[in-house]
């Protein structure tokens, strides 16, 4: 934390560099096939709050990438979970014992599952759309909301950044962290003012040196604008923001039957991919139409996901698969390191509070 007021400026301490014990109030999201131990390491490295996305990994496959990470840097990180896992609560217990900082969730956990982590010591985090459900994790406990407004990428809601964050600020007295649309210091001074504690970014670290997607997936979101997004519910069944390109035409021309018949053909595959067994799918399946009111359609579109995003982001294969974003795609044209980003983000919202002064 000594960085931020050796080399910032003192409205770059905020609660959340406190909370999480970072120097800088910048979070790097946990994004599936994204954000790995590489990418988290160097952004906390860099000072900033590196989120390790572990909803598509095994129970031993995170445990070795959290080991992973801490071979990499002594600077606090925190693991993105999924609250639907049958075994979120070992995993919960792996985080304590591992020594990892936050417990992030993109979806609002149960009440139970926030009381285990803070309990074990973590510092709690969930991801939010809309203002009751900031209100209904900070009156369970939370420690954190990820704000997400409209214009972020996965899934994501309607309303704006620059309307929800204001909304969610004045409902709740816990750390806020705004996400959707932030690519630079001007974003994070902006998002001070509203009264968050800092900002989160996907799109512009899946742009960055360490991110593990393919160079020829970097191309084409740096030759993408602010236009060449689009919401769909075709990829997994509920609302997602995802680039305007490879099979998401195609996906939303299919008629119904076709892309059931697409969903349960990369279902198979991906459990063949990642050796889970399908007693342990359909509990997910189960448990993810009890807790969000999916259709027994949109559970199984939900298989399409994993496979679409691993044949773009890792494999390269814009033509067969689907890559998420912000709008601020269109606002990002380079690719640098995590520290070069991180320290290029500081020193201009530094110039933006010495200019507004």
């Amino acid at each position: 934390m000594s960085r931020s007021r050796a080399a910032g400026h003192p409205a770059l301490a905020t609660r959340a560099t406190e909370l999480f014990g970072v120097a800088y109030p910048i979070v790097q999201t946990g994004m599936g096939f994204v954000s790995d131990a590489k990418l988290t390491a160097a952004t906390a490295q860099a000072g900033g709050l590196g989120i390790l996305s572990a909803g598509l990994l095994s129970y031993d496959e995170l445990s070795r990438e959290i080991d992973a990470i801490k071979a990499l840097t002594d600077q606090p990180f925190g693991v993105n979970i999924r609250a639907d896992q049958p075994d979120v609560a070992r995993r919960i217990d792996l985080l304590a014992s591992k020594g990892v900082r936050v417990a992030s969730f993109a979806l609002a956990p149960r009440q139970d599952l926030i009381a285990r982590c803070k309990d074990a010591g973590l510092v709690v985090m969930p991801s939010i759309g809309a203002r009751r459900h900031a209100e209904k994790v900070a009156a369970w406990g939370a420690d954190a909301v990820v704000v997400q407004g409209g214009e972020g990428g996965g899934h994501t809601g309607r309303v704006p950044t620059s309307l929800l964050l204001p909304q969610v600020r004045d409902a709740v007295d816990i750390v806020v962290i705004g996400a959707g649309g932030y690519f630079d210091g001007r974003g994070l001074v902006a998002a001070l003012a509203y009264g968050a504690d800092g900002i989160a970014m996907g799109t512009r670290f899946l742009l960055t040196a360490e991110s593990p997607v393919a160079s020829a997936v970097k191309d084409v979101y740096l030759g993408k604008s602010v236009d060449d997004t689009v919401v769909t519910r075709e990829v997994d069944g509920v609302p997602q923001r995802v680039l305007r390109a490879g099979t998401v035409d195609q996906l939303e021309r299919t008629k119904a039957p076709a892309r059931l018949l697409r969903a349960v053909r990369n279902g198979i595959a991906f459990q063949r991919m990642s050796g889970t067994p399908w007693r342990e799918m359909i509990k997910e399946g189960l448990a993810m139409r009890k807790a969000h009111g999916l259709t027994w359609s949109q559970v199984v579109m939900a298989a399409n996901a994993p496979m679409l995003y691993r044949s773009a982001l890792l494999e390269g294969r814009t033509d067969l698969g689907v890559m998420a974003t912000g709008q601020v795609v269109g606002l990002i044209d380079d690719i640098p390191t995590c520290e070069e980003l991180i320290n290029r983000m500081v020193e201009q919202a530094v110039e933006v509070l010495a200019r507004l002064r």
